[in-house]
């Protein structure tokens, strides 16, 4: 495969309107593409994220049943977590795991990176398959609106899920799970 190519960045002539938000900031802003195009776009400013996919060491995938408001129901993801000021990737996610899912993990490998709104977010999520885990006698303690249960499914029940879209899981986790797998060899 190819390499990709270097960004081509736009230039920002001026930023019209702008509101900071928990972990994010929304913009508007005018904008001269590299085709020479100027415009008023909309931007979401994100300080990044990870997530992992903790597989146990009998082979089940470590899933979380969290609700999420701008939806209003439960979905299927992975732990995953915003970037704190000064955090790397990979310390984010182990806090994470710890928090969310009750684990630690010896093994970490990294999934690569993926842009899960690019039409209107700078977010890059940084993915990790988390192995040779270790359950916490007891989880730290989260963010104060984490509404999650904590589930153990077979690699099967998991693939199952997400072919007969009997519960919903976002695009970051299907994502990581596609490039788990490629990993793993499932």
């Amino acid at each position: 495969m190819p390499p990709l190519p270097p960004p081509e960045r736009s230039q920002l002539l001026e930023t019209t309107a702008s509101l900071d938000a928990r972990k994010i900031r929304f913009e508007i802003n005018r904008i001269q593409l590299p085709i020479g195009v100027q415009g008023l776009f909309g931007l979401i400013r994100h300080p990044g994220a990870s997530l992992a996919v903790p597989i146990t060491d009998d082979g089940r995938v470590v899933v979380l049943r969290q609700y999420r408001f701008a939806v209003a129901r439960r979905i299927l993801e992975f732990p995953a977590g915003t970037l704190e000021e000064g955090e790397d990737p990979l310390g984010s996610m182990q806090r994470e795991l710890a928090e969310e899912a009750g684990y630690s993990a010896a093994r970490w490998d990294p999934l690569g990176e993926m842009l899960p709104c690019p039409g209107y977010s700078d977010e890059v999520i940084h993915l990790f398959l988390a192995r040779e885990l270790t359950a916490l006698l007891e989880r730290p303690a989260g963010d104060e609106d984490e509404d999650l249960e904590v589930l153990h499914m077979t690699p099967v029940e998991l693939d199952q899920c997400l072919a007969s879209g009997d519960e919903a899981l976002d695009g970051k986790s299907i994502t990581a799970w596609y490039r788990a797998r490629q990993l793993l060899g499932l």
